[in-house]
């Protein structure tokens, strides 16, 4: 703030007390008006926000007493930015002679004798040096951090989707100071480094630019001169939640889920971050994914392969089908039972694929082997290796 505006403005107005007010009133005054506007309690409201800078901005001044000495002088001064000369009775029928305050700041040096102006005489009342400088010194919103955390699912689970309660430990605003970070009864300052912003510019070898969180205040855009007991200045405390998440269906395993403002808290009125679920889905008995279908391998006798049968396998959701396996399946085979697999993003399904496994018998009773011999006989089957061994 420039000593141009410590003169123009009416911080007692600002904080409703009068010019005779006692530090203790205006103490008073302050925090009553610091609880109101403060933006913890007025979340995403601008005008709020800009009511809570406007009070800590008076009080800064007449909060402490060497400050608001040299305020009101200056103010008894310079008046409401006409300086009147002593004793000017004027040469315009007795008006006072008057000028722009503004005048004495934005042309200091022009004077003769080379003098830095008036800014120069009074930038040591108001720690400027004799240098009057506008700035902007608006903290801004800070948008809320990422949160990643893990779930562990069963498979039906991942297929037809589930919501899981997720114990969450974020941080917050912290409660003793409302997310000020300034000791109870103090307000932080907005930070001159990098006026507010959180963020600083640098040049690096004359030529490149680089803009990283200001080293002052951390990124904040404020400073405290006393720190929160609780939170050191941070302006942060941990928080623990049980959050409701829903899993959709037909999730993989290791996909990352990202949820839209579910993750910590913003500062000054900024949005929630992010929280990413990275899902570990259990693998099942019987059945696999391959991608928006489920698998399974359905043993079959050798008899059933080759004379074909009606077989009932298992489905996810519980209820069997019947397959018919046509005669002279051949091991390995693959069989599509429609509609019974894994949900996808339009709420269809897709297929439950089947791969035949043709069980051959390790042991052979006598009679089974008769048998066998038999039917070897009578099928007198060609020679099923004789193209292995034709001319190269």
């Amino acid at each position: 703030m420039s000593t141009k505006d410590w003169l123009e403005k009416d911080f007692y107005k600002v904080l409703g007390v009068s010019k005779t007010a006692e530090q203790d009133e205006i103490k008073k005054s302050y925090r009553k008006l610091a609880r109101k506007y403060h933006p913890d309690s007025n979340a995403g409201d601008a005008s709020a926000e800009a009511k809570f800078k406007e009070v800590s901005e008076a009080y800064d001044v007449v909060g402490d007493t060497k400050k608001r000495k040299e305020y009101d002088e200056a103010r008894r001064l310079f008046g409401s930015g006409g300086f009147r000369m002593p004793g000017s009775g004027g040469a315009q029928g007795g008006q006072g002679f008057g000028f722009d305050v503004g005048d004495l700041f934005n042309r200091g040096g022009q004077a003769s004798g080379g003098g830095g102006g008036l800014g120069d005489i009074l930038g040591g009342m108001f720690g400027g040096g004799g240098r009057t400088t506008t700035t902007t010194s608006t903290a801004r919103p800070r948008r809320g951090a990422d949160i990643e955390t893990e779930a562990t699912i069963e498979f039906a689970e991942a297929v037809n989707g589930v919501t899981v309660a997720l114990r969450m430990t974020s941080d917050e605003p912290c409660k003793t100071c409302r997310g000020t970070g300034a000791k109870y009864g103090t307000v932080p300052k907005v930070c001159l480094k990098c006026e507010g912003t959180g963020m600083q510019t640098s040049v690096q070898g004359g030529v490149f630019a680089m803009t990283e969180p200001c080293t002052e205040c951390k990124g904040r855009g404020l400073v405290v001169d006393q720190p929160c007991e609780t939170c050191h200045g941070s302006g942060r405390g941990q928080s623990s939640k049980t959050m409701q998440v829903r899993i959709p269906a037909g999730v993989q395993d290791g996909q990352r889920i990202r949820l839209k403002g579910k993750g910590a808290a913003g500062e000054r009125g900024g949005p929630a971050g992010d929280l990413y679920v990275s899902v570990h889905v259990k693998a099942h008995r019987i059945f696999g994914r391959q991608g928006e279908h489920l698998t399974l391998a359905v043993p079959v006798s050798f008899t059933e392969a080759a004379l074909g049968a009606e077989i009932k396998v298992p489905t996810l959701d519980g209820l069997p089908v019947t397959v018919r396996i046509p005669a002279g399946t051949a091991n390995g085979s693959k069989l599509r039972v429609r509609g019974k697999g894994s949900v996808r993003r339009d709420g269809s399904k897709g297929d439950l694929l089947l791969t035949i496994e043709v069980q051959v018998p390790h042991e052979l009773t006598d009679e089974q082997r008769e048998k066998l011999q038999e039917f070897n006989t009578a099928s007198a089957q060609p020679d099923l290796r004789a193209g292995l061994f034709g001319s190269s």
